[in-house]
């Protein structure tokens, strides 16, 4: 129990459990498999209702305390922790909607207690407005509820969420400049007109299953349709509460894994002797100064990413700056993340470059960093705007 009362992360992600989790994870990646049995004993520990507030049944955790324990989970598991992400976003999202009085997201807190699961089913193929448009049709039908036609690409937790996210854009729209045609839902598992499509064989963070999704009149009910956005940038409080979930939930996976590189390099080092100095090679200069140079790099990310999340939780008011903030710590994650393994890997000699190595598989996961929102040239656009205002 922490000094609240509720319930610690040592208390959920007990190092039985995290050692589990660790031995599965290289056969996972080996067969491309999901990590079904993970996400088993996760749901057990409670570790999915983390987010949800105690009234509504959840462990009543706040964000800097989830950001560490996803960080926590992502040194022994990349690829487990980061489709629990996905799930873990939608109900940052919720509690911040709801703690702003948008009651209509409180569905999601309620039914992840209940034993839910919520997946993305945001991004598109070529779609690189993200939030502020969509090529899905979204069709509203007589009763109110909406049919979604379209492609979603990684959506991960595929084989098992029972709570698809979803948004397109309404087919009536006009074009009107004031319209709200960008529609959001969540779609139950059990509704028609949806499926997998079994493309999942990807580089790393395979364990994660986010196959593409064929959306095929997908009919959300009226109840479960939660807001209305404007094509185009706008301050909709949904877009900032998906935007700072999203982003720096994303960045405490990567921080996991350079926590993990880190470790693994130290140990490597440790445990090599120069043949020309009869010296551990943790006592070489060379070795010592790139990983201290990796340190330093993890050390500030740390810095980063614990405030970030602070200022998310207390809803600090850094105006314009919050979107150029939160796309440098993601980027700054995905980036050091890369930097650091690249050390531990040069620490470990050339044993480390086989396959089977857990640094080499660290590699490979760290990579699907380049592909997350926002990308390296989105962020770039961010910061360019934000510093000397649009392009001509």
């Amino acid at each position: 129990m922490d000094g609240t009362g509720s319930m610690s992360i040592e208390d959920i992600l007990t190092q039985p459990l995290l050692d589990s989790i660790r031995q599965r994870a290289p056969g996972y990646d080996e067969r491309n498999e999901f990590c079904a049995e993970d996400l088993q004993e996760l749901t057990q520990a409670g570790y999915l209702r983390a987010l949800v507030p105690a009234e509504h049944g959840g462990l009543g955790w706040d964000l800097p305390q989830l950001v560490q324990a996803q960080r926590l989970l992502a040194a022994h598991a990349p690829a487990t922790a980061l489709a629990v992400n996905m799930h873990h976003v939608w109900i940052s999202v919720a509690r911040q909607m709801v703690a702003r009085g948008h009651q209509e997201f409180e569905q999601v807190l309620t039914e992840t207690a209940e034993g839910h699961l919520f997946a993305f089913g945001i991004s598109e193929p070529g779609n690189d407005a993200v939030l502020f448009d969509s090529t899905t049709q979204a069709q509203v039908l007589q009763d109110g509820s909406v049919s979604f036609t379209g492609t979603k690409i990684f959506t991960t937790l595929s084989p098992a969420w029972t709570r698809l996210g979803l948004f397109g854009k309404d087919v009536s729209a006009s074009g009107d400049p004031e319209e709200k045609p960008l529609i959001v839902g969540f779609l139950p598992r059990e509704a028609p007109g949806w499926e997998i499509i079994d493309d999942w064989d990807v580089l790393g963070m395979r364990a994660t299953h986010s196959n593409a999704t064929a959306l095929k009149g997908a009919a959300v009910p009226a109840e479960r349709i939660v807001r209305r956005l404007p094509v185009g940038p706008n301050q909709d409080p949904l877009v900032f509460a998906v935007f700072s979930s999203f982003l720096t939930l994303l960045s405490s996976i990567y921080t996991g894994i350079g926590d993990r590189a880190l470790q693994l390099g130290a140990e490597h080092a440790a445990s090599r002797t120069a043949l020309t100095t009869g010296k551990s090679l943790s006592q070489d200069p060379d070795i010592r100064y790139k990983l201290a140079e990796a340190q330093m790099q993890q050390l500030a990310l740390d810095s980063q990413l614990r405030g970030i999340a602070q200022d998310v939780e207390q809803g600090a008011d850094y105006g314009a700056s919050w979107f150029p903030r939160l796309v440098t710590l993601r980027t700054s994650a995905t980036r050091t993340a890369r930097s650091v393994l690249e050390a531990a890997l040069n620490a470990g000699g050339g044993a480390q470059y086989r396959r089977t190595s857990e640094l080499s598989r660290l590699h490979r996961d760290a990579l699907a960093g380049i592909h997350h929102p926002s990308d390296d040239e989105s962020a770039h656009r961010t910061l360019a705007n934000f510093t000397l205002g649009p392009a001509d």
